[in-house]
């Protein structure tokens, strides 16, 4: 795990340790929600209770969808209007902006009560979720461009590991306030006003890092890219090493500088090779959010409750070890078997053993339902087969993190050119919140509604949609060689590929025609005219 290319990496490490900050809070905002709206003094508070003092369902339900999608809703927008922005201020800068907006909406859903009713949380959790946006769209690319391909796939994968570690400490923190101050604004201000914190940390350490050397080699700025890229690698600024790779980076650049010239968006769209990518983009990040993690993630404490962990307690205890258990599969997969494995393999088992699980979950709340305590009876102790299935939902988000939590946003942020790149990352990101949005508004109605079924239809979406969207050589679908075909050629492996070999495996680009403008630029690098820079770097 910690190699010499550990330490030698540290500062794209750092890099990402900063940047993904907003990626804790990306986590910490979509876990925090569900658990503020099911404590009984925010629904006292809200309005959510009848007169005889049982809850107003349908209106607890409405209240819940709104306060969790709302975020999903603003984070939609702000992952579009992350691309022109990031193209045009850099990486860094726009992360800065874009957690200033994220601040000014956590003031908002923390100071709400009182006077200030429900309409503060709703517009706090749009605004917060343009920041979040924003950030979840600009930290991959950021990361992505700044980090050696020999890491990559592990360091940009520790995106989903912030995002773990989010929900995890949002789990906890409802715990706490709803075992030490139940009866108490605290319920909501304690949990939303901690949002600042991590957004506080990020916003600092975002002054202590660079800009990304693709973003500046791509705006012209040569001598300063030179300088970020040996300052990243920790070595010389006309080492063989930086050499090579700024002439890689430039000769991608000048590619699509010459074959591009004057075509504008639409050729970033359309152009030869990249319409598949943006497709890739957007489906891989559907299918993720129709997963299953997502409901079971943002409204935790209920579905624990529909599997018999009936009582606040119970259901936040059980949410609780849920994220502990997130946390620590994805860091495995992440910093051992991400570079290992595969992507195309890692997600294929991680939509069977996700589906598998799922079935069994099914399966078992259709056989033993959950009878649910009456108001006024204190919540009975799980039973077993409640346990089975809490054990299931562990085992399901083991799965989950090996494949299709992390890896959606490893490969997107593999695949692009750094021409397109933001585009491909917004994209993506922005599909991830639309159907984030959708997937969260339409859980507590599903969740009511299917019962036993709702397990039932997560299940046959990752086995019947993912696994086959995954197939690949490992998969053992030899009998399905023309399907297989056709998928590998639809979503490559990128696995120990650089960010320029991408526009080859697309097609953009001959392997040859790629050779001759590294020579090209090696033959006349603009590194070997960079005497000012100081080679203690």
């Amino acid at each position: 795990m910690f190699s010499g290319d550990t330490f030698k990496n540290i500062r794209v490490y750092w890099l990402a340790f900063v940047a993904y900050w907003g990626i804790i809070l990306f986590g910490y905002d979509t876990g925090i929600a569900g658990g503020v709206v099911s404590q009984p003094y925010f629904e006292t508070s809200f309005g959510l209770v009848n007169a005889d003092g049982s809850i107003n369902k349908s209106k607890d339900t409405e209240v819940s969808s709104n306060v969790v999608s709302v975020l999903q809703a603003g984070a939609f927008f702000g992952a579009l209007g992350s691309a022109p922005i990031s193209a045009w201020l850099g990486r860094r800068l726009t992360l800065i902006g874009f957690t200033i907006i994220f601040v000014i909406g956590a003031i908002l859903t923390t100071v709400a009560g009182g006077s200030r009713g429900i309409a503060y949380i709703y517009g706090g959790r749009v605004i917060s979720g343009f920041g979040i946006g924003g950030i979840s769209a600009v930290a991959p690319t950021y990361v992505s461009e700044c980090s050696p391909k020999n890491v990559r796939g592990r360091i940009t994968g520790c995106f989903q590991i912030m995002v773990a570690i989010g929900v995890m400490i949002s789990y906890f923190i409802n715990l706490g306030v709803g075992l030490h101050m139940a009866n108490s604004p605290n319920v909501w201000r304690i949990p939303f006003g901690f949002q600042l914190v991590p957004a506080g940390l990020m916003c600092l350490g975002l002054f202590t890092v660079k800009e990304s050397p693709r973003w500046l080699a791509s705006k012209g700025y040569v001598a300063e890219a030179i300088a970020n890229l040996a300052y990243l690698r920790r070595e010389p600024y006309d080492s063989d090493e930086v050499r090579r790779e700024f002439a890689e980076i430039e000769a991608a650049i000048r590619e699509e500088q010459d074959a591009r010239k004057g075509l504008g968006l639409k050729e970033a769209f359309l152009g030869k090779g990249n319409f598949v990518r943006f497709v890739i983009a957007f489906v891989i990040f559907l299918l993720q959010q129709w997963s299953g993690q997502n409901s079971v993630g943002y409204y935790a404490p209920q579905i624990f409750s529909s599997i018999g962990y009936s009582g606040t307690t119970n259901s936040l205890l059980a949410s609780g070890i849920y994220g502990i258990v997130k946390v620590v599969a994805t860091a495995l997969f992440v910093f051992f078997l991400v570079e290992s494995l595969g992507r195309k393999a890692s997600l294929f088992i991680s939509a069977m053993g996700m589906g598998i699980t799922f079935f069994i979950i099914g399966a078992i709340l259709k056989t033993h339902p959950v009878v649910t305590p009456l108001p006024g009876q204190s919540a009975p102790p799980p039973s077993p087969s409640s346990k089975g299935m809490a054990a299931m939902l562990y085992i399901y988000v083991c799965f989950y993190s090996m494949g299709w939590g992390p890896l959606p946003w490893v490969y997107v942020a593999d695949i692009f050119p750094t021409r397109t790149r933001h585009y491909g990352i917004a994209v993506g990101s922005g599909s991830q919140w639309l159907w984030n949005f959708v997937v969260a508004k339409v859980t507590p109605t599903l969740e009511t509604d299917l019962g036993f079924k709702l397990f039932m239809m997560f299940a046959t979406i990752n086995i019947g949609g993912m696994a086959v969207f995954s197939l690949s050589d490992n998969s053992c679908a030899n009998y399905l060689i023309d399907t297989y075909t056709m998928l590998n050629r639809f979503l490559p492996e990128t696995k120990g590929r650089s960010l320029e070999e991408m526009d080859i495996i697309f097609g953009s680009v001959s392997a040859e025609s790629r050779e001759v403008f590294i020579e090209r630029a090696l033959d006349h690098s603009e590194v070997k005219s960079q005497p000012s820079i100081d080679k203690q770097i």
